[in-house]
């Protein structure tokens, strides 16, 4: 069974050397890895806007209204109907006439499209739509990140692929679409809302030429089933003598899915050098405790497992479901039958059912084959101790000091049977530890603003100046709310020179940013600080005794204790002076600290660039960001970056220990 390549720079480099096409190295988020992939693969989409999928449907309409043409000179369609539902009937029509369509959607909007979802499997229509996975609304809204609603379509007769981060989103998406297509069956390609779909990530984009050879054209991959000269009848009525008879009769296609997909992971990996399969185990060989799941904070697992063996002596592994449809009953058995116990962790809960939710009902199902010997598995003399948990529900953190408190779990006697983690509750598994797991020699910020500051743009622009500028692995991602513009917000950043697995909030920081400064009063936005590191505030004053008089006492004392810098500027200022648009004066106040960050971080010293050179690849940023206002939009953003730059103040030492 091929071991997935964990995408570190070490090993991206070295695709470059031994694969034909490595890919194409840029800083994305999970959202713009999945448009790249199917504005140049697809013919149409039908989508209609939901969070956190929508910005995957606008970068589609995007390229369809600029006149973008796929790789065969194809026009783009895109059709925004009145709901979810009509979105993916538009889809089901299209693929009826021979087309390759797309469509992006999450929550509520893909439960609503149920109804069809089956109607396309049954018709074998190959489509692939894209979720960015979201939590239901059932006892309160909430737009993050959970599974249940792609489980509650898990029975619908797609295919379902679930990516860790950017790279595996556009990656798996374009896999999908190959087996779907030799398959004749639709797939999901899933990522987690937010925490991949809004998270900036290292990325190497697949290359169009590797694409168009990978998948081919859809002229000669479809068939239109409403040609006239070949008429077919598709969604008759079919009575007791019938039905049955089709039903059964499909499993013919479904039997094709799981070969399907091992050949376009093989010809993926032996093109690309990035190797996918329906598990990805990690360190699974010897150990004794193996955790199991989906999504993004199997990376952070991943992390994790290095620190249990190395400073904990825990023989500790971890075992990602790539695919969930089809289900890997055999090779999730084959990596976790030797270990003592393991444990599932799943971003839902489904509490009527007593035996777990989703994938722990499939892998207990799957370990009672193999013990018997039944359905195909290799029999098995012993059953390791399962437990099973929820996680992340909503997007609730899931960090290292978690997965150490589950695999502490395991190994207790007796464990507890089902747990949560990262919440205050009964049922939840108590943090003993939780370690500082960044990259060596890692630089991290943590930022406090509002929404509408402009800051979590302003984060991204700075990841992708640093990973496109300076060449640095970067994670750049937001929290905040469905209310989003006026509420606070936080954001983060970590940039090294490794491949960067934690998917949590930072707690260890070298750099707090306060575009609000009321964060001082309402929390604790110091915590976690490293010793010297930097604080960047604003301030409209301009001695810096009154910018230190106005720092709470409590703040202060942590600011000496752990000798930290502070920085400040008025950020306000220079946006209502530079901003050329009223409706832009607060919106630009968070790209001022773009300006404080070049001059805070040695990475523009360590990548011997003048400041022209800096200054153009800020530019590009900008534009990439903001060209659509226009071109002084441009400008003046440069310009507040510029004058953040001069502008930008320290408090002196002697000021901080006057005290």
């Amino acid at each position: 069974m091929a071991q997935v390549i964990d995408n570190t720079r070490e090993r991206i480099l070295e695709s470059e050397e031994k694969h034909e096409y490595p890919g194409i190295p840029t800083t994305c988020d999970g959202a713009e890895a999945v448009v790249w992939v199917e504005r140049h693969i697809c013919q149409g989409s039908g989508a209609y806007p939901i969070t956190s999928s929508t910005t995957m449907g606008a970068g589609f309409n995007a390229a369809a209204a600029n006149g973008l043409p796929n790789l065969w000179g194809d026009q783009l369609v895109f059709l925004e109907p009145e709901s979810e539902h009509s979105s993916a009937t538009f889809c089901e029509g299209f693929a009826l006439a021979g087309g390759r369509v797309t469509n992006f959607t999450s929550g509520q909007g893909l439960v609503l499209m149920k109804e069809v979802l089956y109607t396309i499997s049954g018709k074998r229509l190959p489509v692939v739509f894209n979720i960015g996975a979201r939590a239901l609304t059932s006892h309160s809204l909430n737009v993050h990140a959970g599974h249940d609603d792609v489980m509650a379509v898990a029975d619908c007769g797609w295919g379902i692929l679930f990516a860790r981060n950017a790279q595996e989103a556009g990656d798996l998406c374009l896999i999908a679409r190959r087996a779907a297509e030799d398959s004749h069956t639709p797939f999901l390609n899933v990522q987690d809302g937010f925490l991949t779909t809004h998270t900036v990530e290292t990325v190497r984009l697949c290359e169009p030429e590797f694409m168009k050879e990978y998948v081919g054209p859809p002229s000669e991959k479809l068939l239109n089933l409403m040609d006239p000269n070949n008429p077919v009848m598709s969604g008759v009525v079919q009575n007791q003598d019938s039905y049955m008879k089709g039903k059964i009769a499909q499993r013919w296609y479904y039997d094709r899915v799981k070969p399907a997909l091992e050949e376009a992971f093989r010809e993926f990996a032996m093109k690309t050098g990035r190797r996918y399969d329906f598990v990805m185990p990690y360190r699974c060989e010897d150990a004794e405790y193996i955790l199991i799941g989906m999504g993004s904070y199997l990376e952070t697992a991943q992390t994790t497992i290095d620190y249990l063996r190395e400073e904990k002596g825990i023989a500790a592994g971890c075992l990602t479901v790539c695919s969930f449809r089809p289900f890997p009953a055999q090779e999730i058995v084959a990596h976790t039958h030797h270990a003592k116990a393991i444990s599932i962790i799943e971003r839902m809960d489904d509490p009527l059912s007593t035996t777990g939710n989703h994938l722990t009902r499939e892998i207990k199902a799957a370990f009672c084959d193999a013990y018997v010997g039944e359905n195909g598995m290799e029999k098995i003399d012993e059953i390791p101790k399962i437990y099973h948990g929820a996680a992340g529900l909503g997007s609730r953190d899931v960090r290292a000091g978690d997965i150490i408190a589950i695999f502490e779990n395991m190994q207790g006697r007796p464990g507890q049977h089902f747990f949560c983690v990262g919440i205050e509750h009964p049922l939840a598994l108590k943090r003993t530890e939780d370690p500082d797991l960044r990259p060596p020699g890692a630089f991290s910020m943590r930022g406090h603003s509002v929404g509408g500051f402009g800051s979590v743009t302003t984060n991204k622009v700075i990841a992708t100046i640093a990973g496109d500028v300076f060449g640095k692995d970067v994670q750049a991602y937001p929290k905040y709310g469905s209310e989003k513009k006026g509420l606070p917000t936080t954001y983060y950043l970590t940039i090294a020179d490794s491949h960067i697995f934690s998917h949590s909030e930072l707690k260890y920081v070298d750099l707090v940013v306060l575009n609000d400064t009321n964060a001082l009063l309402s929390g604790n936005p110091l915590v976690g600080a490293v010793e010297g590191a930097a604080i960047f505030m604003q301030s409209p004053y301009t001695d810096p005794k009154d910018v230190w008089i106005r720092i709470p006492a409590h703040h202060r004392r942590t600011i000496r204790e752990k000798k930290l810098r502070v920085y400040y500027a008025d950020m306000v200022k220079i946006a209502k002076e530079v901003a050329s648009e009223p409706d832009l004066e607060m919106r630009m106040q968070g790209i001022v600290l773009l300006g404080a960050f070049l001059k805070l971080t040695p990475y523009a010293k360590e990548a011997n660039m003048s400041d022209d050179e800096v200054y153009a690849g800020v530019e590009k940023a900008l534009r990439k960001y903001f060209g659509k206002r226009g071109e002084q939009v441009v400008q003046d953003n440069l310009t507040c970056v510029k004058r953040g730059y001069s502008e930008m103040r320290e408090i002196p030492q002697e000021v901080i220990a006057s005290e």
